[in-house]
């Protein structure tokens, strides 16, 4: 995996920006918005988006909204609401005094397309659901009119008006721009701009019962808002007529909102539909829309990834025209290489084996003062108590080593991190065969990283010592998915998918006393281990840590091994 150079620089939407600027189009100013649908939680994608629209503003001195984009009550709820506001907060960005919903806009909504029936632009439909499919045509075949379509300017506002009062079962009718049924965009065969809807919103109650439609709803919201550039994603490329259409039709004239589309953003071994993500939580196949596994913005932040990082990782990729799928290895590495600078050091094992050092004295403790950081003394030092009986990683090691493997072996040498040089002199196994003790010895001369003697021991292996050590509970996650690209399995067979080994518990772990007292997302380097960050339901009485990621990606060739 090759990563990409960090650079910020131009792209094409910066292009736009400062031609707009050097023409003095919006004299000046630069104005965007962020405009999600409270339908679910974010996911990376959005944080791309995210980054774009208030990055841009920030860098031209310009503002930018978040708006909601609440059109649709069915789907919506105040829980994605207040997700979404701490997601933006969390990712670092501010929207001061500029938030807006959709449904602020619902009285003007109304009053525009009323102007567009009575101007002959729109009209009331009274054909079902399948009907409206079978006359709109195909990509290859245009479509016929309505038989509704030429229907009175007066019919049609009494209809309307009526559906407004709530005479009528969702589903009977909708509105309809009337642009052309012929045209080869399939977006211009009039399209709906609103449909009843008689379910309570989350923000207007039973104030309304008809609903206007996202493409009619978004571009007028922009227009009211004075936004200069509608950054969306590539899949509203041909929506791009329709939303200059509708401002042409109602009088928004130049300079209004330029709509620019961009590339979305999809990252191997995961998903970033909406949809399947729900599914994902309701079917239980994670804890929740903020399961570490997930891509969304708040799993990451659970996970343990600093917002910084994930900044950092939606510059590096940069903004295409061409959608490509991002591997994951670019997003650890981000990860990375931003905790790398700033995670603490400590000492912690995940499965472990106890040692006891038999020439060392019984009862005796002695307190090593070890660094938080090899390279940054600000951080400061932490004591660790070293006693006769340790536990080491069982993974550190083994009775008939390979060649090139430096770590525990019977009769041989490894430093203990910031400690001894120990040598293994017997194995202690149970009725069953199973490894349960180590006995050691001990060189007192070599305490430290300088050992007086001189000797060079290749080994290097983390402890904890056992009577001073904490019970913990680490949770190691790994991708979501087997495949790189579940996006394009099957719908309805993704989950077929889904890697069992995604997370895996290491219920008996141990870590140094000095984390009692970690908080809530404080993230540490577990020595030769990860990178690893306190989870919420981590009390004093239980620690719980997850594993952010590894030190460093060995995920591809773990892959062509297995």
């Amino acid at each position: 995996m090759s990563t990409p150079e960090k650079k910020p620089g131009s792209n094409f939407i910066r292009t736009i920006v400062n031609e707009d600027n050097a023409s003095g189009k919006h004299a000046g100013r630069v104005h965007t918005r962020f405009p999600p649908e409270p339908n679910g939680y974010l996911h990376v994608g959005h944080a791309k988006s995210i980054c774009l629209n208030f990055g841009l503003a920030k860098e031209y001195q310009g503002l930018c909204n978040l708006r909601f984009d609440d059109t649709n009550p069915v789907s919506e709820d105040p829980e994605f609401v207040k997700s979404i506001q701490a997601d933006v907060k969390w990712l670092g960005f501010d929207w001061e005094d500029r938030l807006f919903h959709a449904s602020d806009y619902f009285q003007q909504f109304y009053d525009y397309a009323e102007q567009l029936i009575k101007a002959g632009k729109a009209y009331v439909e009274s054909l079902s659901a399948d009907e409206i499919r079978t006359y709109r045509g195909t990509l290859t075949e245009p479509g016929k009119p309505s038989p509704y379509r030429d229907r009175s300017v007066a019919e049609n506002l009494d209809l309307f008006r009526r559906m407004k009062a709530g005479e009528f079962a969702d589903g009977t009718h909708i509105v309809r721009a009337k642009i052309d049924m012929a045209s080869p965009n399939i977006n211009m065969r009039d399209p709906a701009i609103y449909r009843i809807r008689k379910a309570e919103h989350h923000t207007t109650g039973n104030a309304w019962c008809i609903y206007p439609m996202y493409d009619y709803a978004h571009c007028i919201s922009d227009a009211l808002e004075k936004i200069t550039h509608s950054i969306c994603t590539l899949e509203f490329e041909d929506h791009r007529p329709l939303y200059d259409w509708f401002l042409d039709q109602l009088g928004f004239h130049q300079p209004r909102p330029q709509q620019i589309e961009f590339a979305r953003l999809d990252l191997s071994y995961t998903i970033t539909s909406k949809r399947k993500l729900k599914a994902l939580v309701e079917e239980q196949h994670v804890s929740g829309w903020d399961d570490p596994r997930m891509p969304t913005i708040s799993g990451m932040r659970r996970r343990g990834y600093p917002p910084a990082a994930v900044r950092d990782f939606c510059e590096r990729i940069g903004v295409a025209k061409a959608a490509n799928i991002v591997d994951m290895g670019v997003l650890e590495f981000c990860v990375r290489e931003d905790l790398e600078k700033r995670a603490g050091r400590v000492l912690g094992v995940l499965n472990p084996i106890k040692i006891v050092i038999e020439d060392y004295p019984e009862g005796k403790v002695e307190t090593i003062e070890a660094p938080f950081h090899p390279q940054d003394p600000t951080l400061g030092t932490r004591q660790v108590p070293f006693s006769r009986e340790l536990y080491i990683e069982a993974d550190d090691f083994m009775e008939e080593a390979p060649k090139g493997y430096f770590r525990m072996v019977p009769g041989g040498e490894v430093r203990l991190r910031n400690a001894y040089i120990v040598k293994c002199k017997e194995v202690i196994k149970d009725a069953h065969g199973a490894i349960v003790e180590l006995r050691c010895s001990h060189d007192p001369e070599t305490l430290g990283k300088n050992p007086t003697d001189g000797r060079k021991v290749k080994g290097i292996i983390h402890w904890v010592s056992a009577s001073h050590s904490l019970p913990a509970e680490v949770r190691l996650y790994d991708r979501l998915y087997t495949v790189a690209n579940p996006g394009n399995v099957k719908d309805g067979e993704h989950t077929d998918y889904l890697n069992p080994s995604s997370l895996v518990v290491m219920a008996k772990a141990r870590v140094e006393p000095s984390l009692r007292t970690a908080t809530p997302d404080q993230r540490f380097q577990f020595e030769r281990l990860g990178y690893f960050c306190t989870d919420r339901d981590s009390t004093p009485e239980k620690l719980v840590f997850n594993r952010v990621v590894s030190l460093r990606d060995t995920y591809g060739k773990d892959q062509q091994k297995s």
